[in-house]
């Protein structure tokens, strides 16, 4: 991993904590969660099926509120933001992917990595140009007009990462990838998630279960009984 790029996280959690109301009292998921994410890092979280990596990645992504504590997104402080305000972080500084892919079965491979540009207000020419430049990285230059009936699981996962670094996020959460892959081709699109978030300079906080896929990121966090334990990659 190279040195951090700025003094500012990407992502920092302070004494993030989750219940849900449960008729026999609140269910605790997230008991004081704290780390930092730097630009460039790529970091793991694992945790035992139902620890609380979903919940704290919604979280991340500004699509659940803590109970309590403290989220800043490059530098921002979440807590003070209106739901315009959110919706404006979400859309240009935080990519997702997830487990399926979710792209929109009647657009184009090109039309599901445009979209979200022109949502954000890109121009159409630019939007296609970095949708194409983005597809033929991912070594689908030529499947830029298949639906995604037409893909492979594989490819429509690349289709998925294209379309979450379209709009050059500064945070990418992913939440099991390559969950829904078989070994080979799981390995392969890992590979080129890795390479792509890595030349593109982007934070990226990426769940998962394969503790193989996790050692090969920058740091890996260790979500257990509701708390975030660092360790070392190996």
């Amino acid at each position: 991993m190279s040195e951090p790029s700025s003094l500012m996280p990407s992502l920092s959690l302070r004494d993030i904590r989750r219940s849900f109301p449960q008729p026999d009292g609140a269910l605790e998921v997230l008991r004081g969660c704290e780390s930092e994410i730097w630009p460039g890092e790529l970091v793991a979280m694992v945790g035992m099926s139902g620890s609380g990596k979903s919940t704290l990645l919604q979280i991340c992504g500004l699509l659940d509120n803590p109970t309590s504590g403290a989220i800043d997104i490059a530098g921002e402080p979440v807590a003070r933001l209106g739901d315009r305000e959110r919706t404006r972080l979400r859309r240009g500084t935080i990519g997702f992917i997830y487990q399926f892919h979710h792209l929109l079965p009647e657009f184009t491979a090109l039309e599901n990595v445009v979209l979200p540009q022109s949502v954000a207000g890109v121009k159409t020419g630019v939007a296609q140009d970095r949708a194409r430049a983005l597809l033929e990285r991912v070594n689908l230059g030529h499947r830029l007009h298949h639906r995604p009936a037409k893909l492979s699981g594989g490819e429509k996962q690349r289709v998925a990462i294209a379309r979450a670094i379209a709009n050059r996020p500064k945070l990418l959460l992913a939440d099991e990838p390559t969950g829904n892959l078989d070994p080979d081709t799981a390995a392969a699109v890992f590979d080129l998630f890795v390479e792509l978030t890595r030349e593109e300079g982007l934070s990226v906080l990426m769940a998962t279960h394969n503790e193989n896929l996790a050692g090969r990121m920058d740091r890996v966090l260790h979500l257990e009984a509701g708390v975030l334990i660092e360790k070392k990659a190996p």
